[in-house]
């Protein structure tokens, strides 16, 4: 497939960080709005929020966004970001994504945790509006910071459940903070009444892994580190456990040293259910019709899988049961002609 009918799929993603996605374009509003200088050229400015191609760690891999912390603290900033990853996402014909983020990144100059919220979902709102995108909103709870400090955000957030936020996430520092570790803040947010994702096996660490679907996690973010596990594949797939699987990402981090590391293949071939998602379209420079492209070049994937793939992902997403059903049946449709 070229890839001209890649990007005409319909498509859907899970898994995409709203402040590793905005564009270089909003990137300059937002400086400007926070008066902060930036390079004039591209180049310059990429080299400071997207992250090198070969980066050393996960760890390394995260510098580039401390760039865009200060220019998320206002919520008319938040508002355009959100409206700006929704716009890209709907001109590759995404039709239904969710997309996260950690208010508590956005929270350095005042604003509430629920304000923060608030202003991503009006900017998805409006991106609903202009584009057709159904867009909702995940907020990320940060592995390495105090308990205390995510119990108090997400209270103060899921009442929002009414206006789009669907679910909770765990990001951050992995390595350094284990899922036995956060066993009690995992317990209590899976009490508020949403459902959660979780990043798991993005170091190397294949019993975090074991570990998440042991707390009856039923979604994990990346799980790289179980491509040479064939019993921790097995326990993925009898416990109904949905891939977020991030190609380019996982290659930048070193999550996957290689391709013959990336566990597409080894999950597909166990019927485990898979999904394909940019993770940070700007950090990782790409996009899904890029990622689509790399599964074809690399395993040969064909529109079939594809369908397949974003089938999954409607079924696996934090949407209302309802929406669900009228997304599987667009998605059915769109692909008529590619099949």
């Amino acid at each position: 497939m070229d890839t001209t009918t890649l990007k005409d799929l319909a498509k859907t993603e899970l898994h995409c960080h709203l402040d590793g996605s905005i564009s270089l374009e909003t990137i300059r509003q937002l400086a400007d709005m926070a008066d902060i200088a930036v390079p004039e050229s591209d180049d310059e400015l990429k080299k400071l929020v997207v992250a090198p191609a070969e980066a050393e760690s996960l760890m390394d891999y995260l510098k580039a966004f401390d760039f865009i912390r200060p220019l998320l603290q206002t919520k008319k900033a938040l508002h355009l970001a959100a409206y700006d990853v929704a716009r890209q996402a709907a001109q590759e014909n995404v039709i239904y994504t969710e997309i996260r983020f950690a208010p508590e990144f956005s929270m350095d100059e005042g604003l509430k945790a629920s304000e923060t919220v608030e202003a991503v979902l009006s900017g998805l709102e409006q991106a609903e509006n202009d584009f057709g995108i159904v867009a909702k909103v995940l907020v990320c709870g940060m592995k390495q910071s105090p308990a205390s400090v995510t119990r108090d955000i997400f209270d103060h957030v899921v009442p929002l459940a009414k206006k789009g936020l669907v679910g909770f996430d765990f990001a951050g520092n992995e390595l350094d903070f284990p899922p036995a570790e956060l066993e009690k803040i995992i317990r209590y947010t899976q009490e508020l009444g949403l459902p959660m994702t979780f990043h798991a096996g993005e170091c190397g660490c294949a019993h975090y892994i074991a570990d998440s679907i042991a707390l009856d996690i039923k979604r994990l973010g990346h799980s790289t580190a179980i491509y040479n596990q064939p019993e921790l594949i097995k326990q993925f797939v009898e416990n109904n456990v949905t891939a977020e699987l991030c190609l380019t990402s996982n290659l930048q981090t070193k999550a996957a040293k290689s391709i013959d590391e990336f566990p597409f293949l080894a999950l597909k071939n166990a019927g485990a259910k898979i999904t394909i998602n940019t993770d940070n379209r700007t950090v990782s420079d790409t996009n899904l019709t890029k990622e689509y492209g790399l599964f074809v070049k690399h395993f040969g994937v064909n529109a079939a899988d594809f369908l397949t793939f974003n089938k999954n992902a409607i079924h696996a997403s934090f949407t209302s049961e309802g929406q669900k059903a009228d997304l599987l049946s667009k998605i059915d449709d769109l692909y008529k002609t590619f099949l």
